[in-house]
């Protein structure tokens, strides 16, 4: 990026889909998260029906589709994009579940899928997450690449915690061999259970926008410094 300015021009087109992209996951991670969890709880969010949480889930999903054509050689990069892009389609596929569990909570099925979605959601996480580390690896930043190396790391070990606890969750709820006393806490969690989902999410929902703010606001500043220093067209 801080090469000739033909090249730097070049390659605006697909640094500005990176960019919306980028802008796109950042309003659509946290909007994602609480329009299918309090769509699931039935309160106001539902009367819109399946739109909020297609909408938001899909607005997710157009972030990635705009990173995909950056960079298109460097294999690593495009692979890690398209694996966050698949799990982002298949919570976008699952999304309606949200909202029909609402209404019919006693079906299995949507409770099962409803399931499908949180631990795909967690794992859609840890795949952007190496997405942001593949890009900061393709930005001359290196302030940029350095904090999302750190804060990626943080971030697995949060999503890694919460796959177990969930995990751990099901197990107990669907194959009750818990000691005395037990049943009662995981009646407790259970009543709660949206509500442990948003706070519990929360963190690493949070850290990755941030991480996808920084990687846009490097990028942005990149290209204007380059255009700034660059000398008027026939002085080069």
């Amino acid at each position: 990026m801080g090469g000739p300015t033909v090249n730097q021009d070049s390659l605006l087109p697909s640094l500005s889909r990176v960019v919306r992209g980028l802008s796109a996951l950042f309003w659509g991670l946290p909007l994602a998260l609480l329009a299918c969890t309090r769509t699931a709880l039935g309160d106001l969010w539902s009367q819109w029906g399946l739109g909020l949480p297609v909408a938001s889930c899909g607005l997710v999903w157009f972030g990635l589709r705009q990173l995909e054509g950056f960079r298109p050689r460097e294999r690593v990069w495009v692979q890690s994009v398209r694996r966050a892009e698949l799990l982002a389609l298949l919570n976008l596929a699952l999304s309606p579940f949200t909202w029909w569990w609402s209404r019919r909570p006693e079906v299995a099925f949507f409770g099962a899928s409803l399931l499908l979605m949180l631990f795909s959601a967690m794992i859609f996480l840890l795949a952007l997450n190496q997405s942001l580390r593949r890009l900061a690896a393709l930005l001359p930043d290196e302030t940029l690449r350095s904090d999302i190396r750190l804060f990626t790391g943080v971030n697995g070990g949060l999503l890694g915690t919460l796959l177990i606890f969930a995990a751990a969750w099901t197990l107990a709820r669907d194959f009750p061999l818990t000691p005395a006393g037990g049943g009662d806490l995981l009646d407790l969690l259970e009543q709660a259970r949206v509500s442990l989902i948003v706070s519990l999410g929360l963190p690493p929902v949070a850290l990755t926008m941030a991480l996808v703010w920084k990687a846009k606001e490097a990028i942005v500043m990149d290209v204007y410094r380059d255009h700034r220093d660059a000398p008027p067209a026939g002085l080069s």
